[in-house]
């Protein structure tokens, strides 16, 4: 879709400011934020409009890369885009959206630091996204992490390379089988690039250790359904299976993860083992902010919007993404689009030009993009792809996936720098270096500062007590 030309000088827009609030920053929020910013240039300008955007980082992640960047192929700054730096005349507040009040047309907003407040807005678009969709289990709050952030796809890759050292100087064999025990559970895209990718660098990494061998290590893929990878059908998703399988990797189908205390891992199969590195990727759901706001929803915690991104009943309320029940006008009668980057960039475009066209009374344009395929990376030159219905193996899938991801990558400086990364990549050798104690940043100087010796053991316990500590006033806020 073309650009947009700027609102006309005159009109209501000069009597008082026009306050469009954006909540979150992801695919969405950018994109959007990207095609007001450009559309409404002149009225920003002018002090006429004003657009904020919310979000509880201020960088927007490419998740398609971050098994690229857990598995070192990349840069993990060179996978995320701030926000500030791409949106020049858009006002950015580093919070969290506590609650929408539409109503009185207000956002509660809970910055990083100090006390909430309230935001007015005028036109409200939701870009909130989806979390982790988590059950009840015993253990998995303590013990597991997630993949959809870039410090997740950083502690996970220095996790692994810390477990191989761990592994390669304890001659404790107990120990040494737990820290060589790589657990994921879900089959989806995330669940499989990014043990595909992380099992790949641990490989190769183990050709610098005496006494860690690939062979020694034991990478298990649980999946609740027959089989993996939905999207790219079924075949190839057997295709992905078999090849996951000839690299020793033990995927699980039709399993549950049953337990997971102190790391003992049960799973509804009767097995039980016991792991360090638990990988949570079973799934989304609809970010559950919304259910604090008086905004429709339908049965899946989403925002019921029509096929032109307007919310069913509100007129100036729009929303996008995966926190968005959007028609899939290209499907079915009644199908609603899949939570994908695919349609979250083309959405967030056209909710952008809606959103302006809706300002000066003109009709809106409805959403309709037929779903070109999939792709997923198994690895370093490895991969799967059905596009258009093509379908595509191994080294053509893999580079189809690079292609592609890069073209969605935002700005030219991104894109130069993901493909100078992988340039690089094939003159010099993988970096297999761990930074684990990133995780501990005070672990020597606490050594250092007791009055009396302090063994590397309380100093770790120390650590992780002060990490504790943090991690729950994080999520007091």
């Amino acid at each position: 879709m073309g650009d947009i030309e700027e609102l006309s000088p005159g009109g209501e827009w000069d009597v008082h400011t026009k306050a469009v609030l954006i909540a979150g920053g992801g695919y969405v929020g950018l994109y959007a934020a990207l095609r007001l910013q450009k559309a409404l240039r002149r009225d920003l300008a002018k002090g006429t409009v004003s657009i904020t955007v919310v979000d509880p980082r201020s960088y927007m992640t490419y998740q398609p890369f971050l098994p690229e960047a857990a598995a070192g192929n990349l840069e993990p700054r060179h996978v995320v885009v701030a926000l500030r730096r791409l949106l020049p005349r858009v006002k950015v507040i580093t919070g969290r959206i506590a609650a929408i009040d539409h109503a009185s047309h207000t956002a509660r907003i809970e910055p990083c630091a100090g006390t909430p407040y309230d935001v007015h807005y005028d036109e409200l678009v939701v870009a909130l996204g989806s979390v982790a969709r988590t059950l009840p289990i015993p253990g998995l709050a303590e013990h597991a992490i997630g993949f959809k952030q870039v410090e997740e796809a950083i502690q996970l890759r220095n996790h692994v390379l810390d477990r191989l050292d761990i592994a390669e100087s304890t001659t404790d064999e107990r120990i040494r089988r737990r820290a060589l025990t790589f657990v994921f559970v879900g089959g989806g895209y995330a669940g499989v690039e990014a043990m595909a990718e992380l099992e790949d660098m641990a490989r190769y990494a183990t050709r610098y250790y005496e006494r860690v061998k690939s062979s020694d290590m034991r990478w298990v893929l649980v999946e609740a359904a027959d089989r993996i990878l939905p999207e790219v059908g079924a075949d190839l998703g057997r295709y992905t299976v078999d090849r996951l399988r000839e690299r020793a990797i033990d995927v699980k189908l039709n399993t549950l993860l049953e337990s997971c205390v102190d790391g003992h891992v049960v799973l509804s199969d009767g097995s039980r083992f016991e792991s360090d590195t638990l990988v949570w990727t079973a799934g989304v759901k609809a970010n559950p902010v919304l259910a604090a706001s008086d905004l429709p929803l339908d049965d899946k915690g989403r925002i019921r919007a029509a096929a032109n991104l307007r919310v069913v009943g509100l007129p100036d309320v729009w929303a996008a993404g995966d926190a968005a029940a959007v028609p899939d006008l290209s499907g079915p009668e009644g199908a609603l689009c899949s939570p994908s980057a695919q349609h979250a960039v083309r959405q967030a475009k056209v909710l952008g030009d809606n959103l302006v066209r809706a300002l000066r009374g003109k009709p809106l344009r409805d959403y309709r993009h037929s779903h070109a395929g999939s792709v997923a990376s198994l690895g370093l030159h490895k991969g799967v792809a059905q596009v258009y219905g093509v379908k595509l193996k191994g080294w053509p899938a893999w580079f189809m996936h690079r292609t592609y991801h890069v073209s969605r990558m935002p700005t030219l400086n991104r894109k130069i720098r993901i493909i100078s990364d992988w340039t690089l990549a094939l003159f010099f050798r993988r970096e297999i270096v761990s930074l684990g104690n990133l995780q501990r940043p005070r672990e020597e100087f606490v050594r250092s500062a007791m009055p009396r010796q302090v063994s590397h053991t309380d100093a770790v316990e120390q650590g992780a007590v002060e990490l504790a500590a943090v991690e729950r006033q994080a999520a007091k806020r």
